[in-house]
């Protein structure tokens, strides 16, 4: 992409008050609405917060912080048109929420006052942050950038569901739970595919039950060691362990994860 990509803290002031603004022009007297979109608001937020808490880690520079905390803002501003317009956070019953953020910030001119690199590098993380791999062929610059966006993603998921999970029927949302049934059952197909080590497909989601597992697989897409040193010092994945059912197979998923992350943890260790 030409030229090097640049935020000032101006700029970044800008985004936000523009992000402000327009997600309030969504805010609803029903509750079946406001609810979910105020979730998505705050959590929107704290993916900035926790960004700026890995890349800090990373020794990253402030130009780059500013940067990354412009795609934390943005990378669900899909989320409010969808859930508005449809009703549902599940992107298969309406639009990719990574898609329709992107066509967003183009139809609104949000990123207008940026350089050509600093607009396209915001625009891909974005568009790439829900997809199960970022796409072959991105330049180094964009890869690093996607990835630190979705581990910041991923750790704020896994707190709110942490919590969210031991709320009671009057605090829970259909549209958080991906309109999945919460049976006991846990599918075949999702725990063969854990058993292989491997992050589970949106796909292959029948109940609430392959939602958590489908969360706690996220473990082995995380790319960098700070993320994983705070999901273990967090607690997050025994948290969300501790609601699914009692049963001999999870129990050996999750011991892998646990290894995994472990494993991962002492590597970078030695490396330091």
């Amino acid at each position: 992409m030409p030229g090097s990509p640049e935020l000032s803290p101006e700029d970044l002031q800008g985004l936000k008050d523009w992000f402000f603004q327009y997600v309030h022009s969504f805010y609803s007297q029903n509750p079946l609405i406001q609810k979910p979109l105020k979730l998505k608001e705050d959590h929107s937020l704290r993916v900035g917060t926790e960004i700026l808490n890995i890349g800090r880690e990373l020794a990253l520079s402030a130009q780059d912080l500013r940067i990354a905390e412009a795609m934390a803002l943005f990378h669900d501003i899909g989320r409010f048109a969808q859930i508005t317009r449809y009703q549902t956070f599940v992107d298969g019953k309406s639009a990719n929420h990574a898609a329709l953020g992107v066509q967003v910030l183009e139809q609104e001119k949000v990123l207008a006052a940026l350089t050509d690199a600093t607009q396209a590098l915001i625009l891909k993380a974005v568009s790439y942050h829900n997809r199960l791999n970022i796409p072959a062929g991105e330049s180094p610059e964009c890869v690093f950038y996607s990835r630190l966006l979705r581990d910041a993603d991923k750790v704020d998921i896994l707190a709110l569901f942490s919590r969210y999970y031991r709320e009671g029927p009057e605090e829970r949302s259909s549209a958080v739970e991906l309109d999945l049934p919460d049976r006991p059952e846990v599918s075949a197909d999702v725990l063969a595919t854990l058993q292989q080590g491997a992050v589970v497909s949106n796909r292959q989601l029948k109940t609430l039950n392959d939602f958590k597992l489908l969360q706690l697989a996220w473990v082995y897409d995380i790319n960098f060691p700070p993320t994983l040193r705070i999901i273990r010092e967090r607690h997050y994945l025994k948290n969300i362990r501790d609601t699914l059912p009692v049963s001999e197979q999870i129990d050996r998923i999750y011991a892998r994860m646990l290894s995994f992350l472990e494993e991962k943890l002492s590597a970078e260790a030695k490396d330091t």
